[in-house]
């Protein structure tokens, strides 16, 4: 089915920070859709939500939202928790999807969801990883597969944070921050990630009692590349994501610009992103309007349901990992034709 003239119209599932912040995206910011319903297990939330877009109907249950006639395609912002049967619900109805990361919450439910998706013989999935349509991310990617500085042999990452929500725990800094930088490593490289090994030092004073941070995560590759990732949730002072690859002709970095810079008083400085939301704003408009635009013509585009089961296979390698303190090689089940 394609959606050249109408606008699309999506159910979004969720709608708090991120639900939000899509379906104003929708609404003000891109072209070629339109917010026909909303869903959250706050009824009230999801109904102030609707009231403010002309159209919209509010839901409790997704099952509900996509049985109407005025729903297109999905945007899931839910927990993860609630993933796979939302999905599940959106393949039976034959609705494209995109999913917000985590694909499910665990590579068992992940692959469960990839073998649905996979007997369907089409694509419906794109999952939300963002970095994917930033300029600078898809700068370097374009540099490594046009061989620009040779073969990648190293990447350097860092992903630092202000500070930790209450509740935020040791796993949550493989499986909610880590995590992107896992994808964003089997993209610009083109390999899987066949070992992880995490590495404590001291933590900082700021870190709640019981979480280890900051902590080096180090990945290894099917292609023999080397990556390692500075993960400090609670650094203070805002957020920042680098990456540099190291290859056999030269090197190349992303992540130090910082907009506007002055030199005055015999100072300088500029500003520094505070939270995500702002660093990949551009990015997150990249990922829904090309997610709009492919369904509209009746594809399927960008990270597949096997990315999102592969990102959460290397993240339960690096939770094992945690624990352990040792090389744990990550376990992927065979891919199916579908994804290749």
């Amino acid at each position: 089915m394609t959606y050249q003239h109408a606008p699309l119209g999506v159910a979004v599932i969720g709608t708090g920070r991120m639900g939000s912040d899509h379906v104003r995206r929708i609404d003000e910011v891109i072209s070629g859709a339109r917010v026909a319903a909303v869903v959250d297990i706050d009824g009230d939330r999801a109904k102030a939500v609707a009231d403010r877009i002309e159209g919209c109907t509010a839901h409790t249950d997704p099952a509900a939202a996509m049985a109407s006639s005025e729903v297109d395609a999905v945007l899931i912002a839910s927990p993860g928790p609630a993933h796979e049967a939302a999905l599940l619900e959106a393949f039976a109805r034959g609705l494209p999807v995109l999913c917000e990361k985590p694909l499910t919450p665990d590579a068992e439910s992940a692959l469960r969801v990839v073998e649905a998706e996979a007997r369907l013989g089409r694509r419906l999935v794109q999952v939300g990883f963002m970095r994917r349509y930033d300029a600078e991310y898809r700068q370097l990617k374009e540099l490594l597969d046009g061989g620009g500085i040779g073969r990648t042999l190293m990447l350097h990452c860092t992903h630092r944070n202000v500070a930790t929500p209450p509740g935020f725990t040791g796993p949550m800094m493989i499986n909610d921050s880590v995590v992107h930088e896992i994808d964003v490593t089997r993209w610009l490289l083109g390999q899987e990630i066949t070992a992880v090994q995490v590495l404590r030092p001291a933590p900082t004073a700021a870190a709640p009692a019981g979480l280890s941070d900051p902590q080096l995560v180090l990945f290894e590759t099917a292609g023999g590349a080397v990556v390692d990732v500075e993960i400090f949730v609670n650094c203070g002072f805002g957020y920042q994501v680098r990456c540099e690859a190291v290859g056999e002709r030269g090197t190349a970095r992303i992540g130090e610009a910082h907009g506007l810079s002055v030199d005055a008083a015999g100072r300088w400085g500029g500003a520094i992103a505070q939270d995500f939301v702002e660093r990949f704003r551009d990015a997150y408009d990249r990922e829904v309007q090309a997610w709009v635009d492919a369904t509209r013509r009746g594809e399927t585009t960008g990270p597949s349901a096997w990315d999102g089961y592969a990102a959460a296979a290397v993240c339960a390698a690096g939770v094992r990992a945690q624990d352990t303190g040792g090389r744990t090689p990550v376990l992927l089940a065979e891919r199916p034709e579908l994804y290749r």
